[in-house]
């Protein structure tokens, strides 16, 4: 049994400490979709937090054949996607850095590379505020979490063949709108 499904089985058992440990795992993950999806830190910050709380409190009905992963990022995109919905305005530019792994910290970039990649976030951003909040989620899902279609599909509780469909029509919107972008032409 790996650590993951021990501290699942803790955790369905009422161990709090257990829970920690998996919200410490996936804090990373959890906010960087929200964050990708909200376009803001603040609201991405209380998206990750309601997330584990709905988590926490719907753990017994979580189903342990089913992907801890998955489940948790299911719960997350839901909730972005119902606040996205709610707020019916323009999405924010990017602001903030997203989360960097700890890995990565050790070798940090110059000033050149760091305003370079914040230009490349801002722009990746603001395509990503032309899609539905439903095709962002599977954009995000696939291209930043690598999930498969069948991941995707469970997650956002979609048919395979909805989420091909949705992918592809995201791809064809963001590449139309990257044409038509002379600064980040190749």
């Amino acid at each position: 049994m790996t650590d993951e499904a021990d501290w699942i089985k803790m955790a369905r058992a009422g161990d709090q400490s257990a829970f920690g440990r998996l919200v410490v795992a996936y804090q990373t993950p959890v906010y960087n979709l929200a964050y990708r999806m909200l376009g803001n830190a603040a609201e991405a910050e209380e998206a990750a937090q309601e997330t584990f709380l709905r988590a926490y409190t719907h753990l017994r009905s979580y189903d342990p054949q089913r992907a801890f992963r998955s489940w948790l990022l299911s719960i997350a995109s839901h909730y972005c996607i119902d606040r996205l919905r709610r707020r019916r305005i323009t999405w924010l530019p990017l602001e903030d850095e997203l989360a960097i792994p700890d890995r990565l910290t050790t070798n940090i970039p110059g000033p050149e590379t760091l305003v370079a990649r914040r230009e490349r976030e801002e722009h990746v951003q603001g395509l990503l505020a032309e899609l539905s909040p439903t095709d962002r989620a599977a954009i995000t899902l696939r291209y930043w979490y690598d999930c498969s279609y069948e991941e995707i599909a469970e997650t956002l509780d979609l048919t395979v063949s909805a989420v091909k469909s949705r992918l592809h029509r995201a791809r064809r919107t963001l590449a139309g709108t990257m044409q038509g972008d002379t600064a980040y032409a190749v």
